[in-house]
């Protein structure tokens, strides 16, 4: 089949006109990003008031699978040399407070900042994260700022397990870049489209709507990165699965990771009969669902000044060019040896 990922087929019939055979799947990325770019197209799957309510909604406890994810990604920042004096965290409560204190013993020397999506989860943080004053690790490390909205760019950008929920991921990449000092880099994971797939063909074969929204393919994701002003995305993938002994234990998992925020899903509440149902359906089955994880990374690049007959750029952005031609002066690399 030729044509956009499942997870944007709003964008089939502004594609559909042009032979793939001559397009390639090059070339479809490289248009499905420049329509993000001209049109901010969103995931057509997606109800952005349920979107909201999730955002807003108190989480008891971190999701193992996010903490398990958390955990390989951290595996990949011993790939990279460069030790930030400034990083946040985006959404632990989602993302993984274990790991949120993993990362604040790999960067102990480096100031942190949390941000979360509400006050509720905000005052949440603030708790779980408050040291007694007899605890020697308060007065070792520094103090972590709880806030809901940035206030002070950092050189590394956690968000893990957020970015598949958000209903105008655009949006929030840009959101993520401004909070990137230039030169500073993003780490964060997400769901890619074959997250669920046992579920939603079981759904399908008992004729009932799907049961969660569509997920985004990564090289979608690396398309939107370098259209949201990002340089050098690296985007990997793996697929891990889940085994369950109960059907009422699987539901319970999967209530914990998210909502079902697809636009079509049942405006209603279930009753016990359909519940029923859905038991006995997977009990049927093999209890085993599977998740494709998306891992990406990317710079935050010194930003191009587009020389016109009158150009524009910002004091702040004038500063950073200012800022990095001086490290380039002052550290101009090795130099070339003449044999």
């Amino acid at each position: 089949m030729c044509g956009p990922t499942l997870a944007y087929p709003a964008l089939a019939w502004k594609l559909g006109e042009q032979p793939c055979e001559k397009l390639g799947w090059h070339g479809i990325n490289i248009l499905v990003a420049k329509l993000y770019m001209m049109q901010n197209i969103r995931p057509p799957t997606i109800d952005p008031q349920a979107a909201q309510r999730w955002q807003a909604l108190a989480v008891p406890e971190s999701p193992w699978l996010h903490e398990e994810v958390a955990r390989r990604m951290q595996e990949r920042l011993d790939l990279i040399k460069r030790q930030p004096q400034s990083w946040m965290h985006w959404a632990p409560l989602n993302g993984g407070m274990a790991a949120h204190r993993l990362l604040a013993q790999h960067y102990a020397k480096s100031a942190c900042t949390v941000l979360e999506t509400s006050d509720p989860r905000v005052n949440q943080v603030r708790q779980a994260l408050s040291s007694p004053w007899w605890q020697l690790q308060r007065w070792l490390q520094p103090e972590t700022a709880v806030v809901s909205q940035v206030t002070q760019p950092v050189q590394m950008l956690w968000a893990n397990m957020n970015l598949h929920m958000a209903a105008d991921p655009q949006a929030l990449l840009a959101q993520w870049h401004s909070a990137l000092q230039v030169d500073g880099f993003l780490m964060f994971s997400c769901l890619g489209p074959d997250t669920l797939k046992e579920l939603r063909d079981l759904y399908q074969a008992l004729g009932w709507p799907a049961p969660s929204h569509a997920f985004t393919d990564m090289h979608d994701w690396g398309d939107m990165l370098v259209a949201a002003g990002f340089a050098e995305p690296v985007m990997d993938m793996e697929h891990i699965t889940l085994s369950f002994e109960t059907p009422k234990r699987l539901l319970q998992e999967l209530r914990g990771l998210g909502r079902n925020l697809h636009v079509d899903r049942f405006p209603g509440l279930r009753g016990r009969r359909w519940h029923a149902g859905l038991l006995e359906a997977l009990a049927d089955a093999p209890l085993q669902i599977n998740f494709e994880v998306v891992y990406g990374h990317a710079f935050k690049p010194v930003p191009r000044v587009q020389v016109r007959a009158q150009s524009e750029i910002s004091l702040e952005d004038m500063r950073n060019a200012l800022r990095h031609h001086k490290q380039m002066v002052a550290n101009p690399g090795p130099k070339e040896k003449n044999d």
